[in-house]
């Protein structure tokens, strides 16, 4: 045998021995699993409250126009306090949605934008009318790549669990279809051309009035508000969702809707049972018109919203781009 050949030999011996007994040592000890919560830092932060989460709409634009202001903000709010999920309400992506789930502006309108760690948890997305102008379906298909965007269709209901007893009922629609100029315009037509407003419709009030005696809240998130104090007071798009869904709001006891569309920040009650919240200042602001006897609280400025909730209060704070708390209500129940 050649001496190198000799001292390579040995050398890989020695190498095996040394890897191997380390390895039958641990296979004695018995495995230890450790949850996220055990290890995570976030796991301290607490109130009194058990289920939170932020809201935004109107974001999606390659990081511009204060979007990265915005999401640096969250980020921040996020690691300072607790956070379940964040909910998306629309416009996800500017100018015309995205063409595929591949389409490169989830990278940098999404991925390369929300970055902080406590940004990381569960996306619950729906449609706003630029995701109408190439493919809607795309974003519920990203869902199947992302493991934090989680959109299993167009419209989707989920029950959240309060700690202690209790369910939240959150309803996130599709309030796209439910506009008649959507189904004659040759822009959104083809992808609005196989969704039956009436067949949504249907689903939204039988979904709230069938909710078990354990549901707490009825939440129901949707891209156009009812009501506005922006641009949109007397848009048709504005009017015709609450021509739809108004009554049906009313009727199931909805306790709030939250929407997009309009690039502003507000509250507003018109007096009967559902409070309305607007999140769409996630990277671009219009104006709003101040006194409107409806409104409870209205900001043209960029920002997001954070909600916290148990068995008998919602809690909604507006945060703008500086990470100051705007306006703080509390909702209760008896």
């Amino acid at each position: 045998m050649k001496r190198r050949d000799f001292v390579k030999g040995t050398a890989l011996t020695a190498l095996g021995a040394s890897i191997l007994a380390p390895l039958e040592s641990l296979a004695a000890v018995p495995e230890t699993r450790l949850e996220s919560e055990d290890v995570a830092p976030r796991s301290q932060l607490k109130d009194d409250y058990p289920v939170h989460f932020l809201a935004i709409g109107d974001w999606g634009r390659n990081g511009a126009d204060h979007q990265l202001h915005v999401a640096r903000q969250m980020g921040k709010w996020a690691t300072e306090n607790p956070n379940d999920f964040i909910i998306s309400l629309g416009d996800n992506f500017y100018p015309k949605g995205v063409t595929s789930e591949h389409d490169p502006l989830w990278h940098y309108s999404y991925e390369n934008v929300y970055t902080d760690f406590a940004l990381q948890w569960d996306w619950y997305p729906i449609l706003g009318n630029h995701d109408y102008i190439s493919d809607p379906d795309a974003q519920v298909r990203y869902s199947k790549i992302s493991r934090r965007w989680k959109m299993p269709s167009r419209y989707y209901s989920r029950e959240v669990p309060i700690k202690g007893g209790g369910k939240i009922l959150m309803l996130y629609i599709d309030t796209c279809p439910l506009i008649p100029e959507f189904h004659e315009s040759e822009q959104y037509a083809p992808w609005v051309k196989d969704q039956h407003p009436e067949k949504q419709l249907k689903w939204i009030e039988d979904t709230l009035k069938n909710a078990g005696p354990d549901v707490k809240w009825k939440m129901v998130m949707g891209h156009h508000p009812i009501y506005t104090v922006g641009p949109r007071i007397k848009n048709y798009d504005t009017l015709a969702v609450r021509k739809v869904l108004a009554g049906i709001f009313e009727r199931q006891k909805v306790d709030v809707y939250l929407s997009g569309h309009d690039h502003s920040l507000q509250h507003l009650s018109t007096g009967g049972y559902t409070q309305q919240f607007i999140s769409g200042a996630g990277s671009e602001v219009t104006p709003v018109t101040a006194g409107v006897p409806y409104s409870k609280f209205e900001a043209a400025e960029y920002g997001f919203m954070y909600f916290s909730i148990d068995q008998t209060r919602l809690n909604a704070k507006i945060i703008d781009h500086t990470g100051k708390n705007i306006y703080e209500t509390t909702l209760r129940k008896g």
